[in-house]
């Protein structure tokens, strides 16, 4: 590949990577697409030597070979994981080989920009590291509780409105059908002995009158209210019903969203807020890889023109 490329990490169905991919394509910056999880090693080669100026050598798939050297940007989408080809002790041992062989290398390229970095995207995932970082920054955050004690549950739910969400929005399925777990409202006699089996994120109610993505990219802040039907709890839950606008970011946010970025180390965040009817905005979350497509064209907030400026230039604004 001639010139610096860009690496993109993500799985091979990738609607929302496909975009940036040929944005890039129209600006003519090489791109190496592949799947970390899937691809290695089948399809997908790598050789890596140290230097004076840290690794060296070649990802090579299919037909396209990247310099490790010269890679200007990795963006780092939704790779499958290094998942092992069986239960053998072979083939589990072969897979964290190869999740500490070239998922190591990726993380350690010389002079490449990180969109985000495996590891910040990692540790930002931890929704408790997320709402104890938010209200340090001085963001409002809703009272909330995480516990594996059904008294304490109980107690929680009796005191205020209150709804469950999931601390990870891992992959779920019923009767082999894939099915989101939603945030959702929670009465103190509906919580069980169940509650012991696991952590539960609980949380009190906002009383909200719309919600806000805020999306940042490097030093930009480009949101859209989401304006769902009356009593929706959680929006994912009604995408056929829901309207959009683009808003601005209040000033007093961005500072916060801005700090928030920069200490997960993250070029790249997806935050959501409830906001009430006196405008005020309540931390719910930050997914730092998070979906942004539908809302681009929902709401006419040029994200991809965004995040290929960063990738493209291999450097960070904020630095």
């Amino acid at each position: 590949m001639d010139g610096r490329p860009v690496l993109v990490a993500t799985e091979n169905e990738d609607a929302t990577a496909d975009l940036v991919i040929a944005e890039l394509n129209r600006r003519r910056v090489p791109v190496l697409r592949f799947d970390p999880g899937c691809d290695f090693p089948g399809s997908v080669t790598l050789s890596a030597s140290t230097g004076p100026d840290g690794w060296s050598g070649y990802l090579r798939s299919g037909e396209r070979t990247a310099d490790l050297s010269q890679v200007r940007a990795l963006y780092h989408r939704r790779p499958n994981m290094f998942a092992p080809l069986g239960e053998a002790q072979a083939a589990r041992f072969t897979a964290q080989e190869n999740r500490r062989g070239l998922g190591g290398v990726l993380s350690a390229l010389p002079g490449c920009l990180y969109l985000s970095h495996p590891q910040a995207i990692a540790r930002a995932e931890y929704k408790p590291a997320q709402l104890a970082t938010a209200v340090r920054l001085g963001l409002s955050v809703p009272r909330t509780l995480i516990t594996n004690d059904p008294a304490e549950a109980k107690s929680f739910a009796a005191a205020q409105p209150t709804i469950y969400k999931p601390l990870h929005a891992a992959a779920y399925h019923v009767d082999g059908e894939p099915a989101g777990i939603w945030a959702a409202p929670v009465e103190a006699g509906e919580i069980s002995n169940a509650v012991s089996l696991s952590a539960h994120l609980f949380q009190a109610r906002v009383d909200k009158a719309s919600d806000v993505r805020a999306v940042v990219v490097g030093d930009q802040i480009m949101c859209a209210r989401i304006i769902s039907p009356p009593g929706v709890v959680d929006w994912r839950a009604e995408y056929r019903h829901l309207r959009y606008e683009p808003i601005e970011c209040p000033n007093e946010i961005r500072g916060t969203l801005l700090g928030f970025v920069a200490y997960f180390g993250l070029g790249f965040g997806a935050f959501d807020f409830a906001v009430t009817a006196d405008g005020a905005w309540w931390f719910l979350e930050c997914n730092p890889n998070g979906q942004w497509a539908w809302l681009e064209a929902a709401a006419g907030l040029p994200i991809t023109v965004a995040i290929a400026d960063l990738l493209e230039i291999g450097e960070d604004k904020r630095e």
